[in-house]
């Protein structure tokens, strides 16, 4: 097993150095052929065919790219602050990135998931991942903006999600790190891995009209490492599939000692069993601690709430919920075809490609045709549950997606290719070199009961000689193919807010369609929105001071504000008065530590300022809006602390010197 693996790493080696040179590949330069560009360009004023949602990896944020043409449509602020935006920064925006252990400005944003009905996309939501500080959000695709952030309490490394079932009942997501459960003492040994870390897989609920997310139960399973997951389908419905790695449960140097077995597992979860279970209230419930945080579109700000309560259940005690199923080693993608029946492991360091039936599974279950088990979970005979393997397909298979047609892609990270193969007869059916080293990829609707087929996009986790050198760090890079016909086809390659890991693609029409394009001043439940320009105001609660304001091309009201004390928290409260589309505004004032804010239509937004010192302090907008941007400005006068002068504003009068003036 040593050599074999001695032989393996050396192969993989040896082709990264290949593949890595520092000259470009021959073919790289018309790799794409001469009908390319006519097949990526999208007129002005055309929209792409689809949407593209990328993770941003540790950006922590998810980015939307039209499809063909590859362009950045949006950035969506998820877990990280971004000031451009004034995510994170705004009062109403803040609760949205609590946690347990407080604000958390960041995140390490990997994977994401559409919701569906019927196993098909619906264009509802959006659901993220946060692998550092494990937290799931919820982005609504009317507005593309997130409106619900969950934390995962027993869990570190929340890699392996969010999962979701056939018709969004459930948010999934597995633990990468094993670690003690909240409510037991975690101060304890490391290398009492063994006997005190534990993995688990947590069940968020998710409502069905509304989308309001909830932890619902969460399984204990011995520790290791899950990675990826899908959900069954068809026949497989009401089960979850899970890679897992670390079945050595090493806890140092896992290069080496989480690599020493031939093969890992995948963990096939009975999920409606066990969601029974717990309606049984067979469940354990046990103190937590975790954040659930909200935004509300109707009074345009963010709340956060602390849990305090879980539901356990520990497999031990439920001998038919989970099965493990022999995986060759390190396992990585754990993806489920169209039909439901067949499911494909995709170990990291494995030469071949496994592929289970569902059905062969059921029967090994059935005669309890096991071989022992892996801390009380039954371990199924690896044969018995094969449909069979694929072969010689690349080094390195890490995912798989589908294209609706009997046929399979798998990304390969060493060898740096994808490859199609047919799933009934296993036979590889196509190879195309990809530049370099692709981790996911991405066919419109590959992991649901219905692909959209026509396109696959491949993540590269490197990009060398791809685009102008910008210094040592480079943007990831995503190619484009054709898959409707037999060959694939390079069409297209550009660059990726980085890191790429997993994303997901949609036909246009199921979102544009319900695109939301402003929000309703009628609708503004913000407690301080200001309706209309005669309504603001500018009003001293002690030492805090909040300024009704509004926004209109182009000025602001009021637009001088005198009375400000050094030290004051001043509030501008600033509602967007327009009702047209496309018609933002923003704020920012001189010298502020927090941000600008930007502020759509009809909303109202609110920016805290602390100013340190007396002065003149210029006010104005910083998107431009008009002709006349450049005039949207203003004044803040502030005084010393303990000064006399009064709260005083404008409301678009010169004063009484100044109208002199200009009689003059």
């Amino acid at each position: 097993m040593k050599r074999n693996l001695y032989i393996l790493c050396s192969c993989a080696a040896l082709l990264m150095l290949m593949n890595l040179s520092g000259c470009k590949p021959k073919n790289a330069g018309d790799a794409t052929g001469g009908d390319a560009a006519g097949r990526v360009y999208v007129a002005p004023g055309k929209y792409d065919e689809l949407y593209n949602f990328v993770s941003g990896g540790f950006s922590g944020q998810v980015s939307v790219y039209g499809i063909p043409s590859g362009r950045l449509l949006r950035v969506i602020p998820v877990f990280s602050v971004d000031p451009e935006k004034g995510w994170g920064f705004s009062e109403e925006t803040k609760p949205m990135l609590n946690t347990s252990h407080g604000e958390i400005p960041w995140g390490d944003q990997h994977h994401l998931a559409l919701s569906q009905t019927n196993g098909e996309i619906d264009g509802r939501w959006l659901f993220a991942n946060e692998n550092n500080t494990p937290r799931i959000a919820r982005i609504d695709l009317k507005t593309f903006r997130t409106t619900e952030i969950i934390e995962i309490p027993n869990s570190a490394g929340n890699h392996s999600s969010p999962f979701i079932t056939e018709n969004t009942e459930y948010v999934v997501a597995g633990t990468r790190f094993s670690v003690p459960m909240d409510n037991e003492d975690g101060d304890v040994p490391i290398d009492s891995y063994k006997k005190n870390f534990k993995g688990t897989l947590s069940f968020v609920s998710v409502a069905p009209k509304e989308g309001e997310m909830k932890v619902a139960f969460q399984m204990v399973l011995p520790g290791m490492n899950f990675d990826l997951s899908h959900s069954g389908k068809g026949p497989s419905s009401g089960w979850f599939f899970f890679s897992c790695y670390n079945s050595e449960q090493a806890h140092t140097l896992l290069e080496v000692n989480a690599s020493k077995r031939d093969k890992d597992y995948i963990l096939a979860v009975n999920w409606k069993k066990a969601a029974e279970y717990v309606k049984q209230g067979k469940g354990k419930k046990v103190k937590a601690n975790y954040a659930h945080n909200t935004f509300s579109e109707v009074t345009h700000s963010a709340t956060s709430k602390m849990e305090t309560e879980t539901t356990l259940i520990d497999v031990k005690d439920f001998p038919d919920l989970v099965y493990m199923i022999p995986c060759p080693k390190s396992p990585h993608g754990c993806d489920v075809d169209p039909s439901g029946e067949y499911i494909v492991g995709s170990g990291k360091l494995a030469a071949l490609i496994p592929v289970f039936s569902f059905s062969k599974i059921q029967n090994a279950i059935a005669n309890k045709t096991y071989d022992g088990d892996y801390g009380g979970i039954p371990v199924l005979k690896y044969e018995a549950a094969l449909y069979g393997e694929v072969k010689k397909p690349g080094l390195g298979p890490l995912h798989t997606e589908f294209d609706g047609k009997g046929n399979a892609y798998t990304t390969f990270f060493i060898s740096s290719e994808i490859v199609k193969w047919n799933i009934k007869d296993l036979k590889v059916l196509d190879r195309q070199p990809t530049y370099y080293s692709p981790g996911h990829l991405s066919i419109p609707g590959g992991d649901t009961k219905k692909p959209y087929g026509k396109y696959l996009i491949a993540y590269n986790k490197i990009t060398k000689d791809r685009f102008l050198p910008t210094g040592p760090e480079l943007s990831q890079s995503a190619q484009l193919f054709d898959i409707s016909g037999d060959k694939m086809k390079l069409l297209l390659d550009y660059p990726t807010i980085g890191e790429p890991h997993y994303a997901q693609m949609v036909p246009a029409e199921l979102i544009a369609k319900n695109s939301q394009k402003i929000f309703r001043l009628d609708e503004n439940k913000h407690p301080y929105v200001t309706m209309g320009e005669k309504n603001s105001k500018v009003v001293r609660e002690g030492n805090k001071v909040h300024v009704y304001m509004t926004a209109m091309r182009s000025h602001f009201s009021p637009d001088n504000i005198e009375g400000v004390k050094v030290g004051d928290e001043v509030y501008f409260h600033v509602t967007n008065l327009e009702q047209d589309w496309d018609v933002p505004h923003g704020f920012g004032v001189k010298g502020n530590k927090n941000a600008e804010l930007l502020i759509m239509p009809g909303e109202t937004t609110t920016l805290k300022w602390v100013p340190e010192k007396a002065g003149i302090f210029p006010i104005y907008c910083t998107d431009f809006c008009s002709a006349l941007h450049q005039e949207m400005q203003g004044y803040v006068r502030v005084s010393v602390k303990g000064s006399k002068v009064p709260i005083s504003f404008s409301l678009g009068k010169n004063s009484e010197a100044a109208e002199e003036m200009l009689k003059k």
